[in-house]
């Protein structure tokens, strides 16, 4: 129905919702946005997609990335505005959709819209305002992560891909000393314990999306190993063996299996595994110790916060974690 409580015609297109002044933000759920907000119709729901300028986007990226920095840090909120503007344009240029680009969740990246804006955050997109990542003339995209936890990753260590020239493992020790830029991150050491029954549970529940499991009850977990390394460290796979299945998970599946009642990834696949077994013979538990938080490829954000703090300008950081990505200007 219209403003005037008339019914009015079907029609396929999006609902537009855009204000006549342009300096004025759009609300849905509770929430500011700028440009525009278009309501989808699909065949169950509803999509609201925010269309709005790819500079503005970012302002409501940036902080939900870095959290709000110390002056001294800029340097890293800079890092950042150029690699989330290198994600978005390639995210841009390779989406297939109709009517959005990116979602707004960790599937991408983190947007909040106008409502978490920061003055930090609005600075460092500004001085930063269309400077992007490229290799031989073309943007890139510029994955990036919490923290490495010593040593950042190449993405075969991680997902089904092949490796980029500028996303290789690059140490994130301090020359001349025996600590790594991110090691004031929370979790750049973090530690699990599962129990038997936990452990068990979990993979039960979650290991079936990752390997095929025989019909029937799989008994008690005996043990789990890991059965090798990537070049950076990381775990490459993992052996569950249980009384009446055995499993292989890669690296990154491991992180998706052994989760805590609540349902909580592990930080990362940066960690060794201590059995312990029982009087009885049987693992009774299984400690995890691990490193770091996330993927582990692309740019370290509290690595960068590190070098910020040394007197690394963005530039130096984008080099550190991006090797031959040069900084281009986005036409």
């Amino acid at each position: 129905m219209n403003a005037a409580g008339v019914r009015t015609a079907w029609f396929d297109g999006p609902a537009v919702l855009e204000l006549s002044d342009s300096s004025a933000s759009v609300v849905w759920d509770g929430r500011r946005y700028r440009g525009v907000l278009l309501y989808v119709p699909a065949d169950t729901a509803l999509f609201v997609v925010n269309r709005v300028h790819v500079e503005e986007y970012l302002r409501g990226v940036v902080p939900l990335e870095t959290g709000t920095q110390l002056p001294a840090e800029h340097a890293a909120v800079e890092a950042q505005a150029v690699a989330a503007r290198s994600f978005t344009y390639t995210r841009m240029l390779s989406s297939t959709w109709r009517e959005y680009d990116l979602t707004a969740s960790t599937l991408d990246q983190v947007y909040g819209g106008a409502e978490v804006e920061t003055a930090v955050g609005d600075l460092a997109v500004a001085s930063t305002a269309g400077w992007i990542l490229a290799v031989g003339g073309r943007v890139v995209m510029a994955p990036y992560h919490s923290t490495c936890g010593g040593a950042t990753s190449a993405p075969s260590e991680v997902w089904r891909t092949s490796t980029e020239s500028f996303l290789r493992s690059v140490s994130d020790r301090v020359p001349g000393r025996e600590r790594s830029y991110c090691e004031t991150a929370p979790r750049f050491r973090w530690e699990r314990t599962f129990s038997a029954a936990v452990l068990a549970a979990a993979v039960r529940r979650y290991a079936p999306a990752y390997a095929r499991l025989p019909a029937g009850p799989l008994g008690a977990v005996r043990d789990v190993v890991v059965e090798g390394r990537t070049p950076s460290g990381r775990v490459s796979a993992v052996v569950v063996t249980m009384e009446r299945a055995r499993l292989r998970l890669r690296g990154d599946q491991v992180r998706y299996v052994l989760r805590t009642v609540g349902g909580e990834i592990l930080p990362s696949t940066y960690f060794s595994l201590q059995p312990v077994v029982g009087g009885d013979g049987r693992l009774s538990q299984l400690v995890v110790r691990g490193q770091g938080h996330g993927h582990g490829v692309g740019m370290c954000q509290w690595g960068a916060i590190g070098r910020a703090r040394a007197g690394q300008d963005f530039r130096a950081i984008l080099r550190a974690y991006y090797p031959g990505a040069q900084l281009l200007r986005a036409s």
